[in-house]
């Protein structure tokens, strides 16, 4: 069998690497998302613990 054979995979390759082609698009673009969304979480993560760390120590301290 030749790469090329490989390939073609008896007539079907063009749809089986497309599939492929396309699930790895996917993948990719759910991959940078999560990493968006993850840094927008953590943002906001950090911007709640700083309003309400200071609330807390206020409160305990004074």
């Amino acid at each position: 069998m030749s790469i090329g054979e490989f390939l073609d995979m008896g007539g079907h390759g063009f749809y089986i690497w497309s599939s492929y082609g396309i699930a790895l698009i996917l993948v990719l673009i759910e991959t940078f998302l999560v990493g968006r969304r993850r840094s927008k979480a953590k943002k906001e993560l950090e911007q709640m613990e700083a309003e309400f760390g200071r609330a807390d120590n206020q409160g305990m301290n004074g």
